[in-house]
């Protein structure tokens, strides 16, 4: 089967007459991992939230395999973690689960301690940690063709987040995944290729010493 390519082009957002973005293309396709990196307020998130659809900008064009989307999450064909809690409290883990979770992925995704730990749980009933924690798996694991991941690094340890990147590896063989994270070393840890947003506008970073050509960082590690 041919893999599916998400492409984003034309995006043009303005919050209180200031533009955001105003010069944006990428792509993804089934089978890579997309690092999407920026300085604070450079409208990263924004744009995962316009590509999956729930923000809306002056103009956008979102497609899969040359069709417009115009709502992301529609038929499963795009899936986002936002960086707040999204789980609806009340419905045991194991329903919401079932309901996420691509079937090639079942076996393993419920095999893990996580999962098995309070699968007959409800979300109130877990701490923070636990819940970003599965939130986030829930993500990687789930039916969707694309995966957009928001902070997925952010709000947990670094021995969790050793332990998801091979797991977002091995999704990645089967879905496209963009990612974007203020941990930028666990990015480029991770893609297979780098997207810098600055100034509204997507820059296409061919090697790290690009990234601090453009400032994002003054030096690297």
């Amino acid at each position: 089967m041919q893999a599916s390519i998400l492409k984003v082009d034309s995006i043009q957002l303005e919050f209180d007459g200031r533009k955001i973005l105003q010069d944006i293309y990428l792509d993804c396709k089934q089978g890579e991992i997309v690092g999407l990196l920026g300085r604070n307020g450079c409208g990263k998130s924004s744009l995962l939230r316009i590509i999956f659809g729930i923000l809306t900008p002056g103009f956008k064009h979102v497609s899969i395999n040359g069709q417009y989307i115009a709502k992301g999450y529609h038929q499963t064909r795009i899936a986002y973690l936002p960086q707040h809690n999204y789980l609806p409290h009340g419905i045991p883990i194991t329903k919401l689960a079932k309901n996420f979770i691509d079937p090639i992925f079942w076996d393993e995704f419920s095999s893990l301690d996580i999962y098995k730990g309070h699968f007959n749980k409800t979300v109130g009933q877990l701490s923070g940690g636990e819940l970003r924690q599965l939130e986030t798996l829930m993500i990687i694991y789930n039916k969707a063709d694309f995966i957009l991941l928001d902070e997925p690094f952010t709000h947990i340890s670094p021995i969790q987040a050793e332990l998801f990147k091979p797991i977002i590896k091995r999704c990645a063989r089967h879905k496209g995944f963009i990612i974007t994270d203020h941990q930028y070393r666990n990015i480029i840890d991770i893609s297979d290729r780098i997207i810098l947003i600055g100034e509204g506008s997507t820059k296409h970073v061919k090697s790290k010493d690009d990234l601090i050509t453009w400032g994002y960082v003054s030096h690297l590690d």
